[in-house]
Parts: C-alpha cells; structure tokens; sequence
C-alpha cells in the first residue's frame, strides 16, 4: 500500500519511514507545496528498474508463456558436459 505523509511530518519520522520501505516493502508518497516524491527501498527500486527493461524486451514475454504452455516431452533435451 502506499502511506501519504506531508514533508514536515516525514522529516520528523524519516528513520522510521525508511525502515517501513526496508523491512515492509511500503512505499510512501511525501507530499510537498511543490509536488510530491515517493520513498521506496533500493531493493524494490532495482526490481522496477528491472521489470521496466524487461518489458521493454519484444516479444520476451510471449516467449515466456510459450515455453511455460510446451510440454516436458516437447522440449529439447540438453546434455551438460
């Protein structure tokens, strides 16, 4: 879920937001008089990050619902030296 907060009041509890963003995986949308800016941890930024790229892959997901819809027998069989 995402919490709202105002600038002044996250200055105030900004170890304790943080730490919601780490351990919670909140995300929090700091509201400001010149607009709003939204608090995530590093990890779920890099897992953005991450999914934007491979959205932007063409056809990646197709091929993904394709592989997972082919039969065990169908697949070709690879022998690790």
């Amino acid at each position: 879920y995402m919490m709202n907060i105002n600038i002044t009041n996250a200055r105030a509890e900004l170890f304790k937001l943080a730490s919601s963003c780490i351990k919670y995986n909140n995300v929090i949308n700091i509201n400001t008089k010149e607009g709003n800016v939204v608090m995530l941890s590093e990890e779920d930024y890099n897992n953005l990050i991450e999914t934007l790229y491979l959205a932007g892959i063409p056809n990646l997901l197709e091929s993904i619902v394709e592989g997972v819809n082919t039969p065990l027998e169908d697949c070709e069989k690879i022998t690790w030296k």
